[in-house]
């Protein structure tokens, strides 16, 4: 089974500074705020998968960076992740236009 880095998601109350750092260092653009991805702006990385930028949910969420991987089965991971000690904190959910996130 392969995976792949898909999308890293980095939660921090200045989205504005961070996406502009990430353009001048990666020679990316990024989208407006996305409903589905938690407000992020998005930019496509030219090696394939998604950088997300986007301002903590609630008063309790803090800045953090989260790597999400595509992979084949999600199903499949998740049970080779539970058995070796994962702890589930969302099961998986579907994102329209984006598949199927779990979190870990």
């Amino acid at each position: 089974m392969s995976s792949k880095l898909h999308y890293l998601e980095v939660v921090t109350p200045e989205v504005s500074s961070v996406c502009k750092t990430y353009i001048a260092s990666l020679n990316v653009s990024f989208s407006g705020p996305v409903t589905e991805l938690g407000g992020a702006r998005i930019a496509e990385l030219p090696e394939g998968g998604m950088l997300g930028i986007r301002p903590p949910m609630h008063d309790a969420e803090e800045a953090t960076t989260r790597p999400y991987y595509l992979v084949d089965d999600i199903d499949a991971a998740l049970e080779r992740a539970s058995a070796q000690g994962a702890l589930v904190a969302v099961p998986p959910i579907e994102i329209p236009g984006y598949g199927r996130s779990v979190g870990l």
